[in-house]
């Protein structure tokens, strides 16, 4: 008999990201781009989040349809959806702005907090809301949150994974800083340090792998994609955790191989986002000069 595929839901942050130097638009998000991949791996996920009624809404949900996510597992409420305007200094990304609009603090309805208590993993992905936290603890739902470099904003207690961004300085122990993900309750902990690797550690112990080469094309969406690959490979694969290690880093790399956090069609930036916008970006123009 056939082995029924996990159910997987990332749960909160989604994004319209316009690169401004760049002319384009793209559609992501931490926990969006991680069910994406799950999607793109060919498992049964879904992707729970909040937008608004407006322009940037139809373009997001577009591009999560056409990724194979159902458009309907997303609320809209009443206000803005998230968008984040970046520039380009010398190929570095500079952010001038990052709304989140209604996805901040994010927490499901009744409806579809009940498939959290089905799923076999739920992932929570940037700016999670601590209540929404606090509940999955209590409600013993296996999940994993993304810190980010907000390493402690959250309740951490009985979380049973942690995903945080550390140092990319050979130099500075990632040890420590497991150490205190472990102090403060967290089960399990990954760290991603860049080019330098990713380390996990567990009950003391800690295991690490290194980053895979690539041909750098965009570096966004690659911890996401390392994230769900991580968590595929390590609970349901049964890999070791420093295996699970070696292939979420060799999936982070084919992500950089790419514009944008999940393969899409690459869209111009809307007139109307520009002008919607102006105030913003002719300031961040008059503080570049």
């Amino acid at each position: 008999m056939k082995k029924a595929s996990p159910k997987l839901v990332a749960v909160g942050d989604n994004c319209l990201d316009a690169y401004l130097g760049k002319g384009f638009v793209t559609v992501g998000g931490n926990a969006l781009n991680v069910a994406v991949q799950w999607r793109r791996l060919g498992l049964n996920a879904r992707y729970f989040g909040a937008l608004g009624p407006d322009a940037e809404a139809e373009i997001m949900l577009g591009a999560i349809a056409e990724a194979g996510l159902d458009r309907n597992d997303i609320e809209i409420r009443p206000g803005a959806s998230a968008v984040t305007l970046l520039a380009d200094d010398a190929g570095e990304r500079r952010f001038l702005l990052e709304s989140l609009g209604v996805g901040e603090d994010y927490v499901p309805n009744l409806e579809r907090y009940q498939a959290l208590r089905e799923a076999d993993w739920v992932h929570l992905g940037t700016n999670a809301s601590d209540r929404l936290v606090r509940r999955l603890v209590a409600d013993r739902i296996p999940f994993s949150v993304d810190v980010s470099t907000r390493h402690f904003d959250l309740p951490l207690d009985g979380v049973p994974l942690v995903f945080a961004s550390g140092p990319d300085d050979p130099d500075e122990a990632v040890e420590p800083l497991i150490a205190r993900f472990e102090a403060a309750g967290a089960h399990e902990v990954v760290v991603t340090c860049g080019k330098r690797g990713s380390f996990h550690g567990m009950d003391g112990k800690v295991v690490s792998a290194q980053s895979v080469p690539v041909a750098v094309v965009d570096t966004c969406g690659a911890g996401d994609s390392f994230i769900a690959t991580f968590i595929v490979s390590r609970f349901f694969e049964g890999r070791s955790a420093q295996a699970a290690l070696e292939r979420a880093a060799a999936r982070a790399s084919e992500t950089c191989t790419h514009l944008g956090g999940f393969p899409q069609p690459i869209r111009a930036i809307p007139q109307w986002l520009l002008e919607k916008y102006d105030d913003v970006i002719r300031t961040a123009g008059e503080a570049a000069t």
